[in-house]
C-alpha cells in the first residue's frame, strides 16, 4: 500500500485519480480549495478508511508524509483561470513550488500535470515534445499558459540542482464524467447547450481543430509514468535521443476533428436535440490546430489511448444529463 497525495483532488482529474488508487488498495490523500473542485467528485470516497480530504489552497505551505505526489491542482478551463488571473498563475507557480519542496524533504516522487497550452498557438503540427511553443507572455490566456511552463521550469531545476524525482505529463483536451457543466471548454459547453436545445456556439468559424481524450486513458497515462523505475526510465529516455534531465510525455488522442465536427457529433448523438450551430468571433490566442504527437509515450511507455471520441462521448453525454 502506498500513501499517494492528489493535489486539486476534488477536481475532473483528481477525483478520477483518487477513485483508481483507492481501488487499488492505496491510501489517498486529496487536498483541494474547491475553487474549481467539488465535494461532490468524491462524496463516494469519504467513508473509506484510506482516503481523507483536506481543505488546501497548494499556494500555502503544507506538510505530509507521502510515497508519491500528483500535481493536479489548477483550473484548467479558460472560462475559470480568467476569472482570477492571479491566483491561477500563483497556484502554477508557487502550488508547484510547494509540491517539489515537500518532495525535497520527504523524497516523494511526483507527477505534474503540465497541458498542451505550453505550445500556444503551435506553429509546428503535431506538436511534440522538443517543440517549444509560442505563447504570448501578455495575452488573456497567459496567466495559465505562461504558469505552467513556469512549472515545467521549477520541475527541471529540482530535478538538477536537488535530485527530486519528478515526471510530467502534457495534457491534451480531455473530458469525461465529473467534468464541470459550466466549466467552459468545447465538449461541456456543446453538450450542455444540445441537452437544453439552446444554440450550440462556435467561436471563429469552426475550422480550428482539436484533438479529444477520454479521461480514462490519461489516468491510465498516469500510472504508467509513475510506475517506471527512474533509472530504467532514465535509460530509455536516453536510448531514444531525448537530451533533457526530466521525463516529460505528451498524453492526448492523437485523433483530429474540427470544432465544427464535434458540434455536429454532440448534436446527431442527443435524441430529439433541435440545437441549431450559431458562430461568434474567436477569443484573443485561441490555437488554430491541436494535436498531440504521442510517438514518445508510445515508444518508451508502452501507452497509447484506447478510447475513440464517439465512445466518450457516450458516458459524457450520460454523465451531463443528470443536469439537464
Amino acid at each position: 500500500m502506498k500513501k499517494i497525495l492528489i493535489t486539486g483532488g476534488a477536481g475532473f482529474l483528481g477525483s478520477h485519480l483518487s477513485k483508481k488508487m483507492l481501488d487499488e488498495g492505496n491510501e489517498v490523500t486529496a487536498m483541494d480549495n474547491l475553487f474549481t473542485g467539488n465535494k461532490s467528485n468524491i462524496y463516494d470516497m469519504l467513508s473509506n478508511p484510506r482516503f481523507s480530504f483536506i481543505l488546501h489552497d497548494v499556494t500555502q505551505p503544507f506538510w505530509g508524509q507521502f510515497d508519491e505526489i500528483y500535481n493536479l491542482a489548477c483550473p484548467a478551463s479558460p472560462i475559470h483561470y480568467q476569472k482570477n488571473p492571479v491566483e491561477t498563475i500563483k497556484t502554477s507557480f508557487l502550488g508547484m513550488m510547494n509540491v517539489l519542496e515537500l518532495a525535497l524533504k520527504t523524497k516523494a516522487k511526483v507527477i505534474h500535470s503540465s497541458t498542451s497550452e505550453i505550445y500556444g498557438d503551435p506553429l509546428v503540427h503535431p506538436q511534440n515534445e522538443r517543440y517549444w511553443g509560442n505563447v504570448n507572455t501578455i495575452g488573456v490566456r497567459s496567466c495559465y499558459d505562461e504558469g505552467k511552463r513556469c512549472a515545467e521550469t521549477l520541475c527541471v531545476d529540482y530535478a538538477r540542482e536537488y535530485n527530486v524525482d519528478v515526471r510530467m505529463l502534457r495534457i491534451f483536451n480531455t473530458y469525461g464524467p465529473n467534468m464541470h457543466p459550466k466549466d467552459g471548454r468545447v465538449i461541456s459547453n456543446f453538450i450542455m447547450q444540445a441537452l437544453h436545445n439552446k444554440d450550440i456556439t462556435i467561436y471563429g468559424d469552426g475550422s480550428q481543430t482539436r484533438s479529444f481524450q477520454y479521461v480514462d486513458d490519461l489516468i491510465k497515462a498516469i500510472q504508467v509514468i509513475m510506475n517506471f523505475d527512474k533509472a530504467e526510465l532514465s535509460t530509455k529516455l536516453s536510448d531514444y535521443g531525448w537530451k533533457n534531465d526530466i521525463p516529460v510525455f505528451n498524453v492526448g488522442n492523437p485523433d483530429e476533428f474540427t470544432i465544427k465536427e464535434l458540434a455536429e457529433k454532440v448534436v446527431n448523438m442527443i435524441p430529439n436535440c433541435t440545437s441549431k450551430i450559431t458562430y461568434e468571433d474567436l477569443p484573443m490566442d485561441d490555437p488554430k490546430r491541436r494535436r498531440p504527437d504521442i510517438s514518445m509515450s508510445k515508444d518508451i511507455l508502452g501507452w497509447e489511448p484506447d478510447f475513440k471520441l464517439d465512445q466518450g462521448l457516450v458516458n459524457t453525454i450520460k454523465y451531463f444529463s443528470k443536469f439537464k
